[in-house]
C-alpha cells in the first residue's frame, strides 16, 4: 500500500459540501483515507481578489501509483466542475498530492514533494495536525520544523 497526502481547498459555492463530496469521490476512487485534518479558513494565496478559501490534508493508503493518484485527483475536480482560467485563481475545489510515500517524482506533469509547500502555512498547518514528524523526503525536515521555519520567516516579514 502506498501512502499519499492530499491537500484540498475550495473558494466557490458551498465551501463544506464541496469538501465533502471531494473527499467521498476519492474514497470511492481508491483512496482510502484514514486521517483527515481540521478544515482552515485560509486567505487567498498568489492571486488574492477573490473570497477566502477552505484547506485541509488527508492521509490516505491506496494501490494505485502516484501518476494514477494524480489522474484520479484531476478528473474529481474536472467532474465537480473546475475549470482552469487562471493561475492561483478561485475555483471550486483544489486538490493537490504533497507526498507520496517518502518519494521524490521530477515529471512534466507531476512533482513530489509538491514544489512550494514550505511556503504554504495553509498546507503546512493541517499537514503538521495528521503528520507532524513526517520527513520532507527533499529538504530532510519534519513538516513540523517546515511550520516553524515559515512562522518564524513570517512574523520577521510582518
Amino acid at each position: 500500500m502506498n501512502k499519499v497526502y492530499v491537500a484540498f481547498g475550495t473558494n466557490m459555492g458551498d465551501k463544506n459540501e464541496n469538501i465533502k463530496k471531494a473527499i467521498e469521490t476519492m474514497k470511492d476512487r481508491g483512496l482510502n483515507v484514514i486521517k483527515i485534518s481540521e478544515i482552515y479558513k485560509t486567505e487567498p494565496y498568489g492571486y488574492t481578489n477573490q473570497p477566502e478559501f477552505l484547506n485541509g490534508v488527508l492521509e490516505a493508503l491506496t494501490d494505485l501509483e502516484a501518476v494514477d493518484v494524480l489522474n484520479t485527483l484531476l478528473n474529481i475536480e474536472k467532474d465537480m466542475g473546475r475549470v482552469r482560467k487562471f493561475k492561483w485563481g478561485p475555483r471550486i475545489i483544489d486538490l493537490d498530492i504533497l507526498f507520496f510515500n517518502d518519494d521524490v517524482i521530477d515529471e512534466k506533469d507531476l512533482k513530489v514533494p509538491h514544489p512550494d509547500m514550505q511556503n504554504r502555512e495553509f498546507v503546512l498547518k493541517p499537514l503538521c495536525e495528521i503528520a507532524p514528524d513526517f520527513m520532507h523526503p527533499v529538504l530532510k525536515k519534519s513538516v513540523r520544523d517546515m511550520l516553524l521555519e515559515l512562522e518564524l520567516k513570517t512574523n520577521k516579514e510582518g
